[in-house]
């Protein structure tokens, strides 16, 4: 049974759902020890000071902020506990927006509200007045003292509570250089779509694996038994070279419906075999 984050509530209006904050994503990133080369003994991290060059003991580290170049306010314990948020466990609702106001780029990451016995109605209540109204609360809610903002949304059975980003964090656009809006070439946009429609699909998560860390942990594996997997063949850099755009789209389009054909066939030659047993068992 997964170990939930904290015990709260989702507060909204009067009302008050008992709920327990899990983890919703993990990471199956590939960690890594730096090691000495000549005899593989571990590297450990020092804490130097840039003025003395001693190693600092670390109870007399401190923490500062730099407010100009070589200067700094030193923050001290007590000086965090005044400013620190209070750890109210609780999913605060300000508001209800529409999901469409929202633009994806503010989702950060998601958690699971897993609701107590005690409150298993009103949060199904909650869950479809959103999914009905297509409704996201906008909440604040404290993690690891820290405040966040949020979103409490339905997601087939559950709700989930996806932090988001504040508008100051993110990075404005228009300090980018982007293409203009501007019509498109017709014959151009015609085969566009054509190329999108030939690669159109169900989205499957399942179909989707990280396989760089599937080669690597197969390496990793191959070496601590003592094998030596094949070099692997270099993948060719696509040309960025500057080439008519009409052109490469005719030959995507053919490539793709090249792919999309054989895929069909591999499907239907996967079926064969589940329609003869339907035969059978209807002839039976």
């Amino acid at each position: 049974m997964a170990h939930a984050i904290w015990n709260g509530t989702i507060n909204f209006g009067l009302v008050t759902i008992p709920v327990k904050l899990q983890t919703a994503v993990r990471t199956n990133d590939v960690r890594f020890n730096f090691l000495h080369g000549k005899d593989e003994g571990r590297i450990q991290n020092t804490r130097t000071c840039s003025v003395d060059g001693e190693e600092v003991p670390y109870d007399e580290i401190v923490r500062g902020y730099e407010y100009e170049k070589g200067k700094y306010v030193i923050i001290s314990d007590e000086d965090f506990k005044r400013v620190n948020v209070e750890a109210t466990q609780s999913v605060e609702i300000v508001e209800f927006v529409d999901i469409s106001e929202i633009n994806p780029m503010y989702f950060d990451k998601p958690y699971y509200l897993e609701p107590e016995k005690k409150g298993r109605h009103a949060y199904a209540l909650l869950r479809e007045a959103l999914r009905e109204t297509g409704k996201v609360g906008i909440a604040k809610v404290v993690i690891r003292a820290r405040e966040h903002l949020a979103a409490v949304k339905p997601n087939g059975d559950a709700l989930v509570l996806e932090l988001m980003h504040f508008a100051d964090e993110m990075v404005d656009q228009d300090s980018l250089d982007f293409p203009p809006i501007e019509k498109p070439v017709e014959s151009e946009m015609k085969v566009a779509k054509m190329l999108i429609d030939t690669m159109a699909a169900t989205f499957d998560p399942e179909r989707f694996h990280d396989t760089y860390r599937d080669e690597l942990l197969a390496m990793i594996e191959a070496r601590a038994a003592g094998k030596t997997l094949p070099a692997g063949k270099p993948k060719t850099a696509r040309s960025d070279k500057v080439v008519n755009l009409m052109d490469v789209l005719q030959q995507s389009l053919e490539q793709s419906r090249k792919g999309r054909a054989a895929k069909d066939d591999a499907e239907e030659e996967d079926e064969k075999p589940k329609k003869t047993a339907r035969r059978k068992r209807s002839a039976a």
